[in-house]
């Protein structure tokens, strides 16, 4: 039951039709996309969107499938939502964890408990895979995803910084140079 328990102030406003959660199949690429497109928008972030559906069929479905995908289903309609994560390690336990890439409802069906449904296919495959922990980001304005995480028990990691290295300073480093 949604809602129950210890949930506090993650209770759905209204309760969701009959949602499945399911494991992405290759047909389901293009939805894949729309909703991955969706959350680029909502993050503002469509200028860096540059994905493709054979993108995210050679990332989900290759030979080397580099992350999975987890849809959420409303009763005869296109998927509404998607967690998009893949496994990373922790060296100093020796253990796997689980990365959440991307979590994204359609606006239409916020507030309906498919986020929390999907977190919690999220951390059952986390359990189910004896992974140590899972992890998320979060963008600091987004106020919304963050009391949804912090009511789901999830803490920040405060004495690590997040960085990124990419085009002109990551290709001069892979040439030899210190910067670009």
């Amino acid at each position: 039951m949604l809602g129950g328990g210890p949930w506090g102030n993650i209770w759905p406003r209204r309760a969701a039709a009959l949602v499945t959660y399911r494991d992405a199949a290759p047909a389901d690429v293009p939805d894949v996309l729309r909703l991955v497109r969706g959350l680029a928008e909502y993050e503002r972030e469509t200028d860096r969107f540059t994905a493709t559906e054979a993108d995210f069929h050679r990332m989900l479905f290759g030979p080397r499938p580099k992350a999975h995908a987890i849809l959420a289903e409303i009763a005869g309609q296109a998927p509404v939502g998607i967690a998009l994560y893949y496994y990373t390690v922790n060296t100093f336990m020796a253990t796997e964890a689980l990365f959440l890439e991307d979590l994204f409802v359609e606006p239409a069906q916020r507030g309906s408990g498919i986020g929390l449904g999907l977190m919690r296919a999220v951390a059952a495959r986390t359990v189910a895979d004896n992974c140590g922990w899972m992890e998320w980001r979060v963008l600091n304005w987004n106020q919304p995803a963050i009391a949804f995480y912090e009511a789901l028990g999830a803490r920040p990691i405060e004495k690590w910084h997040v960085r990124q290295l990419h085009g002109a300073a990551l290709t001069a480093l892979a040439q030899g140079n210190t910067h670009g």
